[in-house]
């Protein structure tokens, strides 16, 4: 596996524009609180560092990761935002239903996304077990939800430039 070479969360490569402009949700999952809350952290301060407004990002926590699709379109339905982050973290167990979450999730992001026209981010950790969750929140493989945000920022450009 190469991600045990560097960390993921390498931006140097490309250039992140000003999300000044923008207005940003922000759907946490309660479940694995310790791991979300990392994510949480993570796209919060990366959508700060590259020029957020605070008051111009809305948190809403929703159960689970099943229930992120739904927040996420509770969100886009009730707010004027540019973008929508989902972060979650589901964890392999010993039945299948990390295969049916993890299906879910992915599809029902990608439909609020197009029922809304809007970018809504899949930030969801789908891993075997919590180590390998920490390292991608905020540990040794960097932090998804700065991913997310980041992804979120350059999606919210690519449509204000397009519209």
């Amino acid at each position: 596996m190469a991600t045990h070479l560097k960390g993921l969360s390498d931006f140097s490569h490309i250039e992140i524009p000003s999300a000044k402009a923008y207005r940003f949700g922000i759907v946490v999952s309660q479940w694995n609180a310790e791991v979300t809350g990392a994510l949480y952290n993570g796209a919060y301060t990366a959508l700060i560092k590259h020029g957020a407004l605070s008051e111009n990002i809305t948190e809403l926590q929703v159960p689970g990761s099943f229930e992120l699709t739904s927040g996420a379109d509770i969100l886009l339905a009730a707010k004027d935002l540019d973008a929508v982050i989902c972060l979650g973290c589901v964890i392999q167990g010993e039945t299948r239903h990390f295969d049916f979450i993890c299906n879910a999730v992915a599809n029902g992001v990608t439909n609020v996304s197009i029922k809304h026209n809007k970018p809504v981010i899949f930030g969801v950790l789908t891993t075997d077990n919590l180590e390998q969750a920490k390292d991608r929140a905020g540990g040794k493989h960097g932090n998804k939800g700065e991913e997310a945000a980041v992804t979120a920022i350059m999606m919210a450009q690519i449509k204000s430039s397009l519209v």
